[in-house]
């Protein structure tokens, strides 16, 4: 590769996908007595990829396939996992059904896409394997199945602790998720689902205040403050933006956002995603916040991070910061068009606040 050239990244597949395809499999060799191997299956836009399998089991009743995940050069927690699909034939007129194997997580409160008692198999990846299932029976002559499909991620209990499955109220594993079938490398799209998820559960319960942080010392200082149960955080990471833009259609009476301060100030400039790779921080401008409480120099014109420029406040951090937060909340505002009341909460790495305004 040339000197400077960027491989392009690698897509991947996502766990729905790969569960479509597991299943199929599994089903193929209930009806044919052998597996498809590798097995190809139709997305939702059309692509058409094809699975090795890494298990197959036939029983008279029912069938097992397996489909190592690859999330290309996605940083999945899932990317390597195997994801198992189990077809037995159930009663007559049953349809298409589905359980919860080892690894899948269960529903266990209100406001997600799935009753409480379901399996963790969103609506997309069910209709996947649905239309796959029943596209295969077709194309063999059969009628349309009546099968019960049970998923299983083995280790998927130990993966699904990082992930925000339990504070969602999906316990004992992980989701099966994706809408397209595609995973695109650092599109997040997995954590953005969880942040409006973690809205949509909040709002199911009743709540009227929820936190959202950038980090875990930022969330702790904040459930200290107010007492917050769970379901009220939301771990929003950079992706502010995704959580603003999801609660001006889906209101709650009042957001608390904390963030560290440099990621304030990122917010506070208009940045809606607070990743270092994907927006920078305007040091002149934070720098000019300090010069108005009276504080200049040569040291501050050659400050190189916002911590420098909060180390060289002194005993004006305070009001640097507040200056910060005030700025930073109404960005959120704008971005909300209204709709719910802001507190933006500036904390320090030991977990002290350094600033609250709105509260």
């Amino acid at each position: 590769m040339a000197e400077g050239q960027k491989r392009a990244l690698r897509r991947g597949w996502t766990t729905g996908a790969c569960a479509a395809a597991a299943a199929r499999a599994a089903f193929s060799a209930l009806l044919c007595g052998r597996f498809e191997d590798p097995v190809s299956i139709r997305l939702p836009r059309g692509e058409a990829p094809s699975f090795p399998l890494a298990l197959r089991e036939l029983k008279s009743a029912s069938a097992r396939a397996g489909v190592v995940k690859d999330a290309g050069d996605d940083p999945d927690v899932t990317h390597g996992a195997l994801v198992i699909a189990e077809t037995a034939w159930a009663e007559r007129g049953s349809g298409i059904r589905f359980a919860a194997g080892e690894g899948v997580g269960v529903v266990t409160r209100r406001g997600l896409s799935l009753p409480p008692g379901e399996p963790a198999i969103n609506p997309a990846p069910r209709a996947m394997i649905r239309e796959t299932l029943c596209q295969l029976a077709a194309a063999k002559g059969a009628p349309q199945p009546d099968l019960l499909v049970t998923i299983s991620i083995p280790g998927g209990e130990r993966l699904a602790r990082g992930t925000m499955n339990a504070r969602l109220g999906i316990e004992g594993g992980l989701s099966i998720l994706g809408t397209t079938g595609i995973v695109i490398p650092y599109s997040c799209s997995s954590w953005v689902h969880s942040i409006h998820r973690g809205v949509d559960v909040a709002r199911a319960a009743g709540l009227d205040h929820i936190a959202a942080a950038t980090g875990a010392t930022s969330e702790k200082a904040v459930q200290r403050l107010y007492g917050l149960p769970p379901h009220a955080l939301i771990d929003m990471g950079d992706f502010v933006g995704a959580l603003l833009k999801y609660l001006r259609r889906h209101p709650v009476a009042k957001l608390t956002l904390a963030a560290g301060f440099a990621k304030c100030a990122k917010l506070a400039q208009g940045q809606l995603d607070l990743h270092s790779g994907r927006s920078s921080l305007d040091l002149p401008a934070l720098a000019s916040l300090l010069a108005a409480e009276g504080v200049g120099g040569p040291e501050l014109e050659a400050a190189a991070s916002a911590g420098e420029i909060l180390a060289l406040a002194g005993e004006k951090r305070a009001r640097l910061a507040a200056r910060v937060a005030s700025r930073a909340r109404e960005v959120a505002l704008a971005t909300l068009a209204g709709q719910s009341a802001v507190e933006v909460a500036i904390v320090d790495r030991d977990g002290a606040f350094l600033a609250r305004v709105g509260g």
